[in-house]
């Protein structure tokens, strides 16, 4: 018996990011606000009862052959959890810019564990996923939840998040692929601040949501890639509301009032500067 499904696998911005220490472990202790967005990679899962492993594709020249894809690994972990022995084809057509701190990896996985648990009708809930997402990434667990969260630890804890202002975002990738653990690594961190004495994420409000904007990893970013801080300033001049780096970059986006100017911004700058430009919506 042979089952196929398509998946949408959602981008999310980093509202805010704090990272508040570091553990014994090596894992940074953070505090962010996270959103999806409707920049979506598609993923085709194939299960085959009469194949074996597990088995991916992904159309993205930026990613070397020979790397594994953590899609493969979700799907893999599933199954031994599971015990069962099928064969499991993922088809991933990324949309969403590779090493670009928009979680398109992590998303993948998330989307894989999520539609295995549909296709092979498991009936794990929520809590099951994040856990077994949990070992594949910190941002994996925020993928399986599917709403704004708040989300602090290593990206276990999350905790529901309601912004009060709708939002339109400009999503901006000027082609430069940031190692993740490299910025994490260049990160000069000084006295530890405790998640209390944090301000909590604040959006009642337009001016609100762009006074709340903020990110721990830009300056090492920008310090690396001052085109970032480039990529921001024109951003601002051409209309958005606020703007920042996601995640660890290398992507920045804008805020914007609405869809259709942040549409009108994105085909001016990928028409001028050849950048990678999409506007997008939030998911709740």
């Amino acid at each position: 018996m042979k089952t196929e499904k398509i998946f949408l696998s959602p981008a999310k911005i980093n509202l805010c990011l704090y990272v508040l220490g570091r553990y014994a472990n090596g894992y940074h202790r953070l505090a962010m606000a996270m959103q999806r967005i409707d920049l979506c990679d598609e993923v085709r899962i194939t299960v085959d009862e009469s194949m074996h492993g597990v088995s991916t594709v992904c159309h993205a020249p930026e990613l070397k052959p020979e790397e594994k894809n953590i899609a493969s690994s979700a799907a893999e972990i599933l199954l031994a959890e599971t015990g069962l022995d099928v064969g499991v084809e993922i088809l991933i057509d990324k949309r969403i810019p590779v090493a670009a701190g928009l979680g398109g990896g992590s998303s993948n996985a998330a989307t894989v564990l999520m539609g295995l648990n549909e296709l092979l009708r498991l009936g794990y809930n929520e809590a099951d996923l994040c856990r077994l997402g949990a070992q594949l990434g910190s941002d994996v667990p925020f993928f399986i939840y599917q709403r704004p969260a708040w989300v602090t630890g290593t990206g276990t804890d999350l905790e529901k998040m309601t912004i009060g202002q709708d939002f339109s975002c400009l999503i901006v990738n000027p082609g430069i692929a940031v190692s993740t653990a490299d910025v994490y690594r260049s990160l000069r961190l000084t006295k530890g601040v405790e998640l209390a004495n944090l301000p909590r994420f604040s959006a009642k409000t337009r001016a609100e949501l762009c006074a709340s904007l903020h990110n721990d990893l830009e300056p090492v970013v920008i310090a690396r890639y001052p085109i970032i801080a480039e990529i921001k300033q024109q951003l601002l001049k051409l209309g958005a509301l606020g703007s920042l780096m996601s995640g660890s970059g290398a992507t920045v986006f804008g805020l914007f009032a609405d869809y259709e100017s942040a549409y009108r911004v994105g085909c001016e700058i990928a028409e001028t500067r050849g950048w990678f430009a999409y506007a997008a919506r939030p998911l709740d």
